[in-house]
């Protein structure tokens, strides 16, 4: 079975678009694929409570929960701005994602 293609990748710098995180931006941590979601940091913070674990200790924990993949926008280094993504071909034949607007290239 394949992998779902998504329009962000690790490390990529990206926005928030929707929800009470509105116009913030992190990096991305993790892709999680199986929800259609990422993890961003410093973003969609939630509490856990956990308890007591051996030498762990128990207490309330706060931890970065996934943002749906629709609600995040890549941002452009180059324009500063949340923008889509479109696909160009290099000269050595790979593949790259591009700004739609200026057309700086993500993948270096």
């Amino acid at each position: 079975m394949l992998g779902k293609k998504l329009h962000v990748k690790k490390n990529d710098t990206v926005v928030v678009t929707t929800g009470k995180d509105k116009s913030k931006s992190g990096k991305v941590l993790t892709i999680v694929p199986k929800k259609d979601g990422v993890i961003v940091e410093g973003i969609n913070i939630v509490k856990r409570h956990t308890k007591a674990r051996g030498s762990e200790q128990g207490g309330i924990l706060e931890k970065e929960a996934p943002v749906h993949i629709s609600n995040v926008a890549l941002l452009c280094p180059k324009c500063n701005k949340p923008v889509r993504t479109k696909t160009t071909v290099l000269e050595d034949g790979k593949k790259a994602r591009c700004c739609v607007k200026c057309g700086e290239s993500f993948d270096k």
